[in-house]
Protein backbone atom coordinates (compact mmCIF):
# COMPACT_ATOMS: atom_id res chain seq x y z
CA UNK A 1 0.00 0.00 0.00
CA UNK A 2 1.45 3.33 -1.07
CA UNK A 3 1.63 6.09 1.53
CA UNK A 4 3.50 9.05 2.96
CA UNK A 5 2.87 12.55 4.34
CA UNK A 6 0.74 15.51 3.31
CA UNK A 7 3.32 18.30 2.98
CA UNK A 8 1.32 21.32 1.80
CA UNK A 9 -2.27 22.59 1.63
CA UNK A 10 -2.89 25.48 -0.76
CA UNK A 11 -5.97 27.41 -1.78
CA UNK A 12 -6.71 30.18 -4.25
CA UNK A 13 -9.70 32.22 -3.04
CA UNK A 14 -9.93 34.25 -6.27
CA UNK A 15 -9.24 32.09 -9.31
CA UNK A 16 -5.96 33.14 -10.91
CA UNK A 17 -5.46 35.97 -8.41
CA UNK A 18 -3.40 34.82 -5.47
CA UNK A 19 -2.53 31.81 -3.41
CA UNK A 20 -2.20 31.06 0.27
CA UNK A 21 -0.99 28.10 2.29
CA UNK A 22 -2.93 26.54 5.14
CA UNK A 23 -1.88 24.45 8.12
CA UNK A 24 -5.18 22.57 8.12
CA UNK A 25 -8.61 22.46 6.51
CA UNK A 26 -11.84 20.47 6.70
CA UNK A 27 -12.97 18.83 3.46
CA UNK A 28 -16.61 17.99 2.71
CA UNK A 29 -18.00 15.22 0.52
CA UNK A 30 -18.71 16.32 -3.03
CA UNK A 31 -17.13 19.75 -2.57
CA UNK A 32 -13.95 21.57 -3.52
CA UNK A 33 -11.41 22.57 -0.91
CA UNK A 34 -13.23 25.27 1.11
CA UNK A 35 -12.94 28.76 -0.42
CA UNK A 36 -10.76 27.50 -3.26
CA UNK A 37 -11.65 29.37 -6.48
CA UNK A 38 -14.62 30.76 -4.53
CA UNK A 39 -14.53 33.81 -6.80
CA UNK A 40 -13.33 34.35 -10.37
CA UNK A 41 -12.64 37.48 -12.39
CA UNK A 42 -14.69 37.55 -15.58
CA UNK A 43 -13.21 39.58 -18.43
CA UNK A 44 -15.08 41.92 -20.76
CA UNK A 45 -15.50 39.22 -23.45
CA UNK A 46 -16.82 36.56 -21.06
CA UNK A 47 -19.86 34.42 -21.78
CA UNK A 48 -20.91 33.25 -18.36
CA UNK A 49 -22.84 30.02 -18.01
CA UNK A 50 -26.60 30.29 -17.77
CA UNK A 51 -27.43 26.63 -18.40
CA UNK A 52 -25.83 25.08 -15.30
CA UNK A 53 -27.54 25.09 -11.89
CA UNK A 54 -24.18 25.39 -10.14
CA UNK A 55 -23.10 28.39 -12.22
CA UNK A 56 -19.77 26.81 -13.21
CA UNK A 57 -18.19 28.45 -16.27
CA UNK A 58 -15.10 27.35 -18.31
CA UNK A 59 -11.80 29.05 -17.52
CA UNK A 60 -11.56 30.82 -20.91
CA UNK A 61 -14.06 33.36 -19.59
CA UNK A 62 -11.80 34.54 -16.78
CA UNK A 63 -8.65 36.59 -16.36
CA UNK A 64 -5.88 34.09 -15.68
CA UNK A 65 -2.13 33.72 -15.77
CA UNK A 66 -2.08 31.82 -19.08
CA UNK A 67 -2.97 35.18 -20.69
CA UNK A 68 -1.62 37.55 -18.02
CA UNK A 69 1.58 36.06 -16.49
CA UNK A 70 1.97 38.81 -13.90
CA UNK A 71 -1.08 37.43 -12.09
CA UNK A 72 1.06 34.48 -10.99
CA UNK A 73 3.01 36.75 -8.62
CA UNK A 74 -0.09 37.58 -6.54
CA UNK A 75 -0.38 36.14 -3.05
CA UNK A 76 -3.54 36.39 -0.97
CA UNK A 77 -4.94 36.24 2.54
CA UNK A 78 -8.58 35.42 3.19
CA UNK A 79 -10.49 36.26 6.36
CA UNK A 80 -13.33 33.76 6.13
CA UNK A 81 -15.54 35.36 8.78
CA UNK A 82 -15.89 38.57 6.78
CA UNK A 83 -15.14 37.20 3.26
CA UNK A 84 -12.37 39.79 3.04
CA UNK A 85 -9.32 39.25 0.82
CA UNK A 86 -5.95 40.99 0.91
CA UNK A 87 -3.86 40.77 -2.26
CA UNK A 88 -0.11 41.34 -2.56
CA UNK A 89 2.10 41.69 -5.63
CA UNK A 90 5.79 42.71 -5.85
CA UNK A 91 4.88 45.66 -8.12
CA UNK A 92 1.67 46.77 -6.37
CA UNK A 93 0.80 47.90 -2.88
CA UNK A 94 -1.50 45.61 -0.85
CA UNK A 95 -5.24 45.74 -1.50
CA UNK A 96 -7.84 44.66 1.04
CA UNK A 97 -11.40 44.35 -0.22
CA UNK A 98 -14.57 42.28 -0.16
CA UNK A 99 -15.14 40.53 -3.51
CA UNK A 100 -18.88 40.28 -2.78
CA UNK A 101 -19.24 44.04 -2.26
CA UNK A 102 -19.95 45.91 -5.54
CA UNK A 103 -18.62 49.08 -3.92
CA UNK A 104 -15.16 47.49 -3.72
CA UNK A 105 -15.04 46.42 -7.39
CA UNK A 106 -13.58 49.68 -8.81
CA UNK A 107 -10.65 49.54 -6.39
CA UNK A 108 -9.93 45.94 -7.34
CA UNK A 109 -10.14 46.62 -11.09
CA UNK A 110 -7.80 49.60 -10.74
CA UNK A 111 -5.34 47.52 -8.71
CA UNK A 112 -5.27 44.58 -11.12
CA UNK A 113 -5.40 46.51 -14.43
CA UNK A 114 -1.61 47.05 -14.73
CA UNK A 115 -1.06 43.30 -14.37
CA UNK A 116 -3.12 42.51 -17.49
CA UNK A 117 -1.69 43.00 -21.00
CA UNK A 118 -3.45 45.83 -22.81
CA UNK A 119 -4.04 43.66 -25.89
CA UNK A 120 -6.06 41.08 -23.93
CA UNK A 121 -9.65 41.09 -22.72
CA UNK A 122 -9.74 43.17 -19.55
CA UNK A 123 -11.09 42.27 -16.09
CA UNK A 124 -14.68 43.43 -15.76
CA UNK A 125 -16.46 41.77 -12.83
CA UNK A 126 -16.07 39.31 -9.97
CA UNK A 127 -18.38 36.30 -10.03
CA UNK A 128 -18.90 33.17 -7.99
CA UNK A 129 -20.66 29.86 -8.45
CA UNK A 130 -22.35 27.50 -6.02
CA UNK A 131 -19.09 25.51 -6.11
CA UNK A 132 -15.43 26.35 -6.61
CA UNK A 133 -14.69 27.65 -10.11
CA UNK A 134 -12.06 24.97 -10.76
CA UNK A 135 -10.86 24.13 -14.27
CA UNK A 136 -12.62 20.75 -13.99
CA UNK A 137 -16.34 20.71 -14.73
CA UNK A 138 -16.95 18.84 -11.46
CA UNK A 139 -16.07 19.89 -7.88
CA UNK A 140 -12.47 18.78 -7.52
CA UNK A 141 -9.40 18.86 -5.31
CA UNK A 142 -6.03 18.93 -7.08
CA UNK A 143 -3.54 16.32 -5.80
CA UNK A 144 0.17 16.57 -6.65
CA UNK A 145 3.28 14.46 -6.02
CA UNK A 146 6.40 16.11 -4.56
CA UNK A 147 8.67 13.43 -6.07
CA UNK A 148 7.35 14.12 -9.59
CA UNK A 149 8.07 17.83 -9.11
CA UNK A 150 11.61 17.04 -7.96
CA UNK A 151 12.16 14.79 -10.97
CA UNK A 152 10.89 17.38 -13.43
CA UNK A 153 13.01 20.06 -11.75
CA UNK A 154 16.10 17.86 -12.10
CA UNK A 155 15.38 17.13 -15.76
CA UNK A 156 14.98 20.86 -16.47
CA UNK A 157 17.85 22.01 -14.29
CA UNK A 158 15.46 24.46 -12.67
CA UNK A 159 14.03 24.41 -9.15
CA UNK A 160 10.29 24.56 -9.83
CA UNK A 161 8.07 26.05 -7.13
CA UNK A 162 4.98 24.15 -6.06
CA UNK A 163 3.02 27.35 -6.71
CA UNK A 164 3.49 27.11 -10.50
CA UNK A 165 0.93 24.30 -10.45
CA UNK A 166 -1.82 25.92 -8.33
CA UNK A 167 -2.60 22.62 -6.64
CA UNK A 168 -4.39 21.97 -3.37
CA UNK A 169 -2.73 18.97 -1.68
CA UNK A 170 0.93 18.02 -2.10
CA UNK A 171 2.03 14.52 -1.11
CA UNK A 172 5.45 13.14 -0.20
CA UNK A 173 6.43 9.47 -0.05
CA UNK A 174 5.32 8.15 -3.45
CA UNK A 175 7.75 7.41 -6.31
CA UNK A 176 7.95 10.02 -9.05
CA UNK A 177 5.12 9.71 -11.59
CA UNK A 178 3.54 6.75 -9.81
CA UNK A 179 0.37 8.85 -9.56
CA UNK A 180 -0.49 7.99 -13.17
CA UNK A 181 -1.51 4.59 -11.83
CA UNK A 182 -3.85 6.01 -9.21
CA UNK A 183 -6.86 6.76 -11.42
CA UNK A 184 -9.97 5.22 -9.89
CA UNK A 185 -8.28 4.51 -6.55
CA UNK A 186 -9.02 6.09 -3.17
CA UNK A 187 -6.69 8.37 -1.24
CA UNK A 188 -7.19 8.36 2.52
CA UNK A 189 -5.98 11.14 4.84
CA UNK A 190 -7.31 10.58 8.34
CA UNK A 191 -11.10 10.33 8.08
CA UNK A 192 -11.08 11.91 4.64
CA UNK A 193 -11.33 9.80 1.49
CA UNK A 194 -10.84 11.14 -2.04
CA UNK A 195 -11.32 9.26 -5.31
CA UNK A 196 -8.70 9.98 -7.95
CA UNK A 197 -10.59 10.89 -11.13
CA UNK A 198 -8.28 12.09 -13.91
CA UNK A 199 -5.00 13.73 -14.88
CA UNK A 200 -4.58 17.49 -15.10
CA UNK A 201 -3.43 18.83 -18.46
CA UNK A 202 -1.41 22.00 -18.01
CA UNK A 203 -1.32 25.46 -19.60
CA UNK A 204 1.35 28.10 -20.08
CA UNK A 205 0.77 29.54 -16.59
CA UNK A 206 3.13 26.84 -15.30
CA UNK A 207 6.02 28.38 -17.26
CA UNK A 208 5.84 31.46 -15.02
CA UNK A 209 7.96 32.03 -11.91
CA UNK A 210 5.50 32.74 -9.06
CA UNK A 211 7.85 35.14 -7.26
CA UNK A 212 8.19 37.48 -10.25
CA UNK A 213 5.36 36.82 -12.73
CA UNK A 214 7.94 36.26 -15.49
CA UNK A 215 7.96 33.20 -17.75
CA UNK A 216 11.33 31.53 -17.21
CA UNK A 217 10.92 27.75 -17.49
CA UNK A 218 9.25 25.91 -20.39
CA UNK A 219 7.46 23.29 -18.33
CA UNK A 220 5.14 22.33 -21.18
CA UNK A 221 8.00 21.59 -23.57
CA UNK A 222 9.82 19.62 -20.87
CA UNK A 223 6.78 17.48 -20.09
CA UNK A 224 6.18 16.84 -23.79
CA UNK A 225 9.83 16.06 -24.49
CA UNK A 226 10.34 13.67 -21.61
CA UNK A 227 6.91 12.09 -21.35
CA UNK A 228 4.95 12.82 -24.51
CA UNK A 229 2.19 14.79 -22.78
CA UNK A 230 1.61 17.99 -20.80
CA UNK A 231 -0.02 16.49 -17.70
CA UNK A 232 0.97 17.17 -14.11
CA UNK A 233 -1.15 16.32 -11.08
CA UNK A 234 -4.55 14.72 -10.57
CA UNK A 235 -8.12 15.82 -10.00
CA UNK A 236 -9.92 14.04 -7.15
CA UNK A 237 -13.41 14.17 -5.69
CA UNK A 238 -14.09 14.03 -1.96
CA UNK A 239 -16.02 10.89 -1.02
CA UNK A 240 -15.93 11.38 2.76
CA UNK A 241 -15.06 14.62 4.49
CA UNK A 242 -13.09 15.42 7.58
CA UNK A 243 -10.19 17.50 8.91
CA UNK A 244 -6.73 17.24 7.37
CA UNK A 245 -3.47 18.96 8.31
CA UNK A 246 0.07 19.21 6.98
CA UNK A 247 2.12 16.32 8.31
CA UNK A 248 -0.82 13.91 8.25
CA UNK A 249 -0.21 10.44 6.91
CA UNK A 250 -1.85 9.43 3.65
CA UNK A 251 -2.44 6.02 2.14
CA UNK A 252 -3.69 4.82 -1.21
CA UNK A 253 -6.30 2.09 -1.25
Amino acid sequence: MTGGRLTDICRHPIKGHGRETLASVRLSAGACLPWDRHWAVAHDAAKLATDRPDGWTPCANFARAAKAPQLMAITSELVEATATVTLHHPDRGPLTFRPDDPADLPAFLAWVAPLNPANRAQPAQIVKAKRGMTDSDFPSVAILNRASLADLSARMGHDLSIHRWRGNLWLDGAPAWSEWGWIGRTLRIGQTRLRIEERITRCSATTVEPDTGISNADTLRALDTHFGHQDFGLYATVLAGGPIATGDEWTLE
